[in-house]
């Protein structure tokens, strides 16, 4: 049952690889089409992995941040499967230094953001000012700020909150389950499976209560349990 797990694992590396290098290649012939690319490049990926992706509740038409819970690619690779809305992702500046991966976060004109940088988030707040304003495009953000092994979430990072107050954006929280199923990063593994995507609802931060981010988190981590607890479908 390991090897088993292993070997689709490295296979589902390979289907990632290769549907990441034609997307690199469409994004540099197309500009002009980078949302349809990466839906339906991302849409391929989940179904040569047989993955099945359940939604609970609606995307908010309105949403201009959503904040997701994170544990590996496949959640990035989910979401732009369900949402066509030429999503604009926060990344940390290293992964744009990442060969090939990097190449496709700058095609496809993502957001960086240097950690070390005490400038970082002044920058942060300039270019998802310039995605919402100008650009139009809706922006997403991993607040636990990095990969979580546990069940638990890890501690929010400040920069969110502080971007979605600033600008008094519509924040939308998304759970995903089941995601390690498909592709398991620490262990090297995948079983198969399938994963579900759970639209909470809608915050309006111009109208929300002080501690909206605290219990945005305490809601997500609420449903996360939920679902282990009722569907044994783990973070």
């Amino acid at each position: 049952m390991k090897i088993f797990a292993r070997i689709r694992f490295y296979y589902s590396a390979l289907v990632i690889s290769l549907i990441v290098s034609v997307m690199i290649k469409l994004l540099y012939l197309f500009p002009k089409y980078k949302s349809q690319i990466l839906h339906y490049g991302n849409k391929t990926m989940l179904a040569l992995m047989f993955a099945k992706v359940e939604t609970v509740g609606k995307p908010d038409e309105r949403a201009q941040l959503y904040l997701i819970n994170h544990q590996g690619i496949v959640d990035i690779i989910t979401l732009e499967a369900i949402l066509n809305k030429n999503l604009n992702w926060v990344a940390k500046k290293e992964l744009f230094e990442v060969p090939w991966f990097g190449l496709l976060l700058k095609n496809a004109e993502m957001i960086a953001v240097d950690r070390e940088d005490k400038r970082g988030l002044i920058k942060l707040m300039k270019d998802i000012k310039h995605s919402i304003e100008d650009l139009h495009r809706p922006v997403a953000i991993f607040p636990e700020g990095t990969r979580a092994k546990g069940q638990k979430l890890l501690p929010f990072k400040e920069g969110a909150k502080f971007v979605a107050e600033k600008f008094g954006l519509i924040v939308q929280p998304v759970v995903i389950v089941g995601s390690k199923r498909v592709v398991n990063e620490h262990e090297k593994t995948s079983i198969g499976g399938d994963l579900k995507v759970i639209f909470l609802p809608s915050i309006d931060v111009k109208n929300a209560p002080e501690n909206w981010y605290d219990k945005l988190r305490e809601d997500m981590q609420r449903r996360i349990d939920q679902e282990l607890e009722t569907h044994t479908i783990s973070r």
